[in-house]
């Protein structure tokens, strides 16, 4: 039963960093991101519909997002939702493809996307700790009822602390890579921030969370 208790709240805060990562992912950064498309819906045949699924998306240089719709007959309505959905583009519609230019992020947008990371940081750092308390209070009445002993609270309690402070960690970390990638202008410098930031990632999540 403990270990029950413990695994659920485990498996919640995987779902939190992941929910994070999606979040940030909607972020722009000043470079082409297919991921920040990811929340638009497209009226298509009557039904609204997830932009990814009317067509293909692909990023055929640095600052330019392209869609090739499936249909080309839903290509105004690409345009419409794109505009509607206030991320700051405007999408060319070329009778073929729908090209949206990504405009390099000014100084103050690029403040204020900052405020942003640390907004969405806090209050996912702020659902991690009331993961613990889900945890804790259920394994505290389990003591109370003596169905487990004071030792065995404390232990349980132990390993619940190391699992709030890896998925904390892990928030820390998002956060700071998304600073980075907000401040950044050069292509090249995001990509290697991608690829260390990830890995760090992969191997704190594989290493760690597995620990129980």
């Amino acid at each position: 039963m403990p270990k029950q208790i413990i695994k659920q709240g485990e498996e919640k805060m995987q779902k939190t960093i992941e929910s994070l990562q999606r979040e940030f992912a909607m972020i722009r950064t000043g470079k082409a991101n297919p991921s920040i498309l990811n929340n638009i819906q497209v009226e298509y045949w009557g039904m609204m519909t997830p932009l990814i699924q009317v067509g293909t998306i692909s990023v055929p240089d640095a600052q330019t997002i392209m869609i090739k719709p499936y249909d080309k007959s839903v290509l105004k309505n690409l345009e419409k939702a794109i505009l509607t959905a206030e991320l700051g583009f405007n999408p060319i519609n070329d009778g073929d493809v729908i090209r949206i230019p990504v405009p390099p992020l000014t100084e103050e947008v690029r403040k204020n996307l900052v405020k942003d990371v640390k907004k969405i940081a806090e209050a996912n750092k702020v659902a991690i700790r009331n993961i613990r308390r889900d945890i804790l209070d259920p394994l505290k009445k389990l003591e109370k009822d003596s169905l487990i002993s004071e030792d065995e609270l404390k232990k349980y309690s132990d390993d619940v602390q190391k699992l709030i402070n890896i998925s904390l960690i892990l928030i820390h970390l998002l956060k700071k890579k998304n600073k980075l990638l907000c401040h950044s202008n050069k292509l090249c410098i995001i990509k290697i921030k991608d690829f260390v930031f990830n890995r760090i990632l992969f191997f704190i999540s594989y290493f760690l969370f597995s620990y129980i």
